[in-house]
């Protein structure tokens, strides 16, 4: 078959993107369309923006090889022989603009106006790109995960551009060539043993979206059906049956669910009701659940784990894929009516509304309460506008880990939509290995450090060779209490056990935090709790003000206790927040430390509260070591409080 008559077939085949469904979009979300549009300008004009960097600038025709960000020009030789991992540049930038998402927003900006300067530049960058990184060629073909990526924003703009003038058939050969190679290598490469994590998904998910846009492929249709079926496999695997993302970071479970929505579009786009589907807004349901359950109708998203700003389609012009905006389009595809009333639709999910709608349903009546996934290991506690997240999982998916952080028994605090305590989020990945290192470790994190090591030990910036494990203790969703242990520093010369109790009573405003540490031997023990930014600290002989009106830390322990506070320390790698990767920003890191004297099987035990700052000051809480138990008391918002905590190992 001629490539003249491939294009008239595939030119009457459905697809995501057309002018009618631009229309109705535009209708729907005018802002939206129009920062698509500002996009696309920019794409045009050959200039780019990714992560923290400042905007990159092409003079001329767009130099594939060129990182003008890292002032690095990557080689152009067979990819497999380019370590980007011992590079001196920066892969995260180039594979940015390797994964051609400005392409969606190209075909949108021509659907929307009419312009053909928009379609022309499209496939005029496409040819480029085709020319310029033949198959097997250059660090855009690094790894099968990366053509999944790109296979998807081209086969999207594709659809967008069928009938577009500038379509030649010569044009649509080439493009369809290489995306022929894409999904060969997505299968003949894909991530396997400890490497199938999100990659394997977005590897399975090229070749799913290429083989069902073009069925006349005969390797891509041949293996469509075997990588559907593993699929399905890795949705159930990654999901887990709680909800919770395998890799124990938030960002990575919307990443994979995306590429999983990504291909449950593309079947009912092409009006295919393969087994598959059921399997896969099943998983998205069940995600759904999961994150629901963490942000309520206006709390901040938990930064558990890594975030790379990943992005499966784009489609929306936003610089960061928002939980609430997947939220949207899960309901768009499911019909699930937590996401509908947690989502907030962007441009993504009203594509999604049009083109592949599933059942409706109304959103639900009420937020979330209490929420505990046992698989993923963490704990949602509310009360009121309070939210408190307790984690006591795995440190992240399989052997490597790569996207977990130490930060066993850490927790965050939210109150009416605004963070108090959380996670300073991932800063970087190849920029700034520091700061990679810093933002993975304990110290980082709302945890215990004991003798300023790590819980985990880290074995690369993406490898964890050894893993703290958590053992549940209890979990009382009703009363709001949560106890659980690591044996992370069971490792040590002298090993200590790590146990947190978190009383957090729904009648009650004040949080109790009670650690014990039990170990033979002088060590020291630190809490951590990162502020955002924008929350000033006060240190006090007793514990710490935050903020007039925000927070008031107050603690207490069994052993000489001091109050401590760090902002900025480039020593340390501490005290530092992150919003975008590639760069971090000072804000405080408040705590406590002290010094056991090292006797034989001694139980430190550290009493932490957690208050509202517009409520009356709890102050300290007393403890007492009384037989096999500490006791703990306090003054609550709701009268004096008693906690009586066993010291049984278990």
């Amino acid at each position: 078959m001629s490539w003249t008559a491939r294009l008239d077939a595939f030119r009457e085949r459905p697809g995501l993107l057309d002018a009618a469904g631009a229309a109705l979009v535009a209708t729907a979300d005018p802002a939206g369309i129009e920062a698509v549009r500002d996009a696309a300008d920019r794409a045009v004009d050959h200039r780019f923006t990714f992560f923290a960097h400042d905007e990159a600038v092409y003079d001329g025709p767009i130099d594939w090889a060129l990182d003008p960000v890292g002032d690095m020009r990557w080689p152009r030789r067979p990819a497999r022989s380019i370590d980007h991992r011992t590079a001196p540049g920066d892969p995260k930038w180039i594979w940015e603009l390797h994964r051609l998402q400005h392409l969606p927003w190209l075909a949108q900006a021509w659907l929307h106006t009419g312009e053909h300067r928009y379609a022309e530049e499209a496939l005029a960058q496409l040819d480029s790109w085709v020319v310029d990184n033949p198959p097997d060629v250059g660090i855009g073909w690094r790894g099968a995960f990366e053509c999944g990526v790109r296979a998807v924003s081209v086969v999207t703009a594709l659809q967008g551009l069928r009938t577009s003038p500038a379509l030649t058939p010569e044009r649509f050969g080439r493009a369809v060539r290489m995306l022929d190679a894409a999904a060969r290598r997505c299968w003949r490469d894909r991530s396997l043993h400890s490497s199938a994590n999100n990659h394997l998904v977005g590897e399975l998910a090229g070749l799913v979206v290429v083989g069902t846009a073009f069925p006349e492929l005969a390797e891509p249709g041949r293996r469509r059906r075997r990588a559907l079926d593993e699929l399905a496999r890795e949705a159930d695997r990654q999901i887990l049956p709680d909800g919770a993302g395998c890799e124990q970071a938030v960002a990575y479970q919307v990443f994979t669910a995306d590429l999983l929505a990504v291909v449950l579009v593309a079947l009912r786009v092409a009006r295919d009701d393969d087994p598959a589907t059921d399997v896969l807004a099943a998983a998205l349901r069940r995600s759904a659940d999961h994150l629901v359950a963490l942000v309520g109708d206006d709390d901040p998203v938990p930064r558990i784990g890594d975030d790379d700003e990943g992005h499966a389609l784009r489609l929306d012009a936003g610089p960061l894929r928002t939980v609430r905006a997947h939220l949207a389009g899960v309901a768009a595809l499911t019909g699930h009516a937590g996401a509908a009333r947690s989502g907030r639709p962007d441009t993504t999910a009203r594509w999604y509304a049009l083109r592949a709608a599933g059942p409706t349903a109304p959103p639900s009546s009420g937020p979330p309460g209490n929420h505990h996934a046992p698989h993923g290991g963490l704990v949602v506690l509310r009360a009121g506008d309070r939210r408190l997240t307790i984690d006591v999982g795995p440190l992240g998916h399989g052997t490597l880990a790569a996207h977990g952080h130490a930060d066993a028994l850490g927790i965050t605090l939210a109150r009416g939509g605004r963070e108090f305590i959380g996670d300073p989020g991932t800063a970087s990945y190849y920029g700034h290995p520091a700061w990679r290192t810093a933002a993975r470790g304990t110290a980082s994190h709302a945890t215990v450090t004991v003798d300023g090591t790590d819980q985990s030990v880290m074995g690369g910036p993406f490898l964890w060779t050894r893993h703290a494990r958590v053992m549940v203790r209890e979990v009382d969703l009703a009363a709001g209490v949560v106890d659980a242990q690591h044996d992370g520093y069971r490792r040590l010369d002298r090993p200590v056990t790590h146990r947190r109790r978190v009383v957090a009573r729904p009648d009650d405003a004040v949080v109790l935090i009670v650690d014990l540490l039990v170990g033979e031997g002088p060590h020291e023990y630190r809490t951590a709790w990162p502020l955002p930014p924008d929350l000033p600290a006060t240190p006090r002989e007793d514990g710490i003000d935050i903020d007039t009106d925000a927070l008031r830390i107050r603690h207490a322990a069994t052993i000489p206790w001091s109050t401590t506070t760090v902002r900025g320390d480039e020593a340390s790698g501490t005290g530092w927040w992150s919003t975008r990767l590639e760069s971090r920003e000072p804000s405080w890191l408040v705590g406590g430390v002290g010094t056991t004297r090292g006797l034989d099987g001694a139980t430190t035990a550290i009493a932490t509260l957690l208050a509202p700052g517009d409520a009356p000051d709890p102050g300290l809480p007393t403890l007492e070591v009384r037989g096999n138990h500490v006791e703990v008391t306090w003054q609550g918002t709701a009268g004096p409080r008693r906690e009586s905590v066993d010291l049984d190992p278990a």
